[in-house]
């Protein structure tokens, strides 16, 4: 089943505003709230969805790629993920942004949801790395091995943070919620707010004995060394996220995401135009008049082309389907090959003595003769 477009899904157009987004998904996440709509599954399912959506399009870098490679520049189909693996306390821990603490902890309070006030998840944050490319891998799409420095959970403690399993308390603050609840008196009555416990920064517990390796961070520096399988067609300044592989959160929380930069690698001899390929095809005078036979460089091996005598300096030549793939799958791109006429620089006599014979010729002259003057230039001539 392919998956829907984010704009559809939060049915706000592709110039909608930060704001406007926002709004969208308030009115979706109300709507499709699991506590709205008990042991409906099609409810949770749309409720997933649109928040997968927020999280891509209220993203400045997410929506650019999006908007121009799709779902698929978002890697869904290979192992990426722009937000289609976000578990449900992923989708709760965004309400803060959206809702605000005056709903609750998580935003959601108000509904008397017990997800809404769970404990603090720790995240670890994002790590960038960029990978270069050649033509040959972006052409049939590769995997890396990538060496990666970053936070890893700690061995010993096994990344709690505590030496033991019996190192913990409760929160004397918050009493293990996690959070705190004010009410303030206003014009308009008693106003209840919810925060995150300043004291246990909503764990709900604290650590009595800290593992003295990682002093009680749960977290420790070491390398990883990561498989990724990149899709073909990707292109430069593209960014791939893999899920999971950035750095550790803090006494066992979630692991951040590992960003893939694409850096494509100059070809020798052939140009990039999106998933077209330009390669510049020099011959000498003899050749293009008489007609010769070119090995033309693809990125799969050369191919041998055909010039017809008498073809003219700027020609092109399209070889089908011997560009890069696109992204998405809508087919491939094509092999363009520019004619072009290489005039030497310098002469000897006797080559200038066959020049200047050859010049008086009338296969010579400037310009095409009549017989080779098209119907359309013909008129025009008629006419001017």
């Amino acid at each position: 089943m392919s998956k829907r477009d984010y704009y559809e899904i939060l049915e706000v157009s592709r110039s909608a505003t930060p704001e406007e987004i926002k709004k969208a998904y308030r009115q979706k996440a109300i709507q499709f709230h699991p506590d709205k709509n008990p042991g409906n599954k099609e409810a949770e399912e749309k409720f997933k969805e649109a928040a997968e959506a927020y999280e891509v399009l209220s993203n400045p870098e997410k929506r650019k790629k999006y908007d121009q490679f799709g779902h698929a520049g978002m890697g869904g189909a290979s192992g990426f993920s722009g937000g289609g693996n976000m578990s449900m306390d992923d989708i709760f821990s965004m309400f803060g942004d959206v809702f605000g603490d005056a709903f609750g902890f998580g935003g959601f309070g108000g509904f008397g949801s017990s997800r809404g006030r769970s404990h603090r998840v720790n995240r670890g944050s994002d790590l960038r790395v960029k990978v270069k490319l050649t033509l040959r891998e972006i052409a049939a799409g590769t995997e890396k091995k990538i060496k990666v420095k970053k936070h890893v959970a700690c061995p010993h403690c096994k990344g709690t943070g505590a030496r033991d399993g019996s190192s913990y308390s409760t929160c004397s603050t918050c009493h293990g919620s996690g959070h705190v609840t004010r009410i303030a008196n206003t014009l308009l009555g008693q106003m209840q707010t919810t925060s995150t416990c300043p004291t246990c920064q909503g764990e709900g517990q604290t650590i009595i004995n800290k593992c003295q390796h990682c002093s009680g961070e749960g977290v420790v520096r070491d390398e990883e060394v990561i498989s990724i399988r990149i899709p073909a067609g990707v292109g430069e300044g593209m960014q791939l996220n893999v899920t999971g592989k950035g750095n550790a959160g803090r006494r066992g929380g979630v692991n951040g995401d590992l960003l893939i930069v694409i850096q494509e690698e100059d070809h020798p001899e052939l140009i990039r135009d999106h998933n077209n390929l330009i390669y510049n095809l020099f011959l000498t005078f003899p050749q293009i008049s008489l007609g010769t036979t070119a090995e033309i460089p693809t990125v799969d091996g050369k191919v041998k082309v055909k010039i017809d005598a008498g073809s003219q300096p700027e020609k092109i030549l399209r070889l089908r389907g011997k560009g890069l793939p696109d992204i998405n799958g809508y087919g491939r791109g094509d092999l363009l090959v520019k004619v072009h006429v290489w005039v030497p620089q310098k002469l000897t006599a006797d080559e200038r003595k066959l020049l200047e014979k050859l010049q008086d010729s009338p296969s010579f002259q400037s310009g095409p003769s009549d017989s080779e003057k098209s119907f359309f230039e013909k008129m025009r001539d008629i006419f001017e």
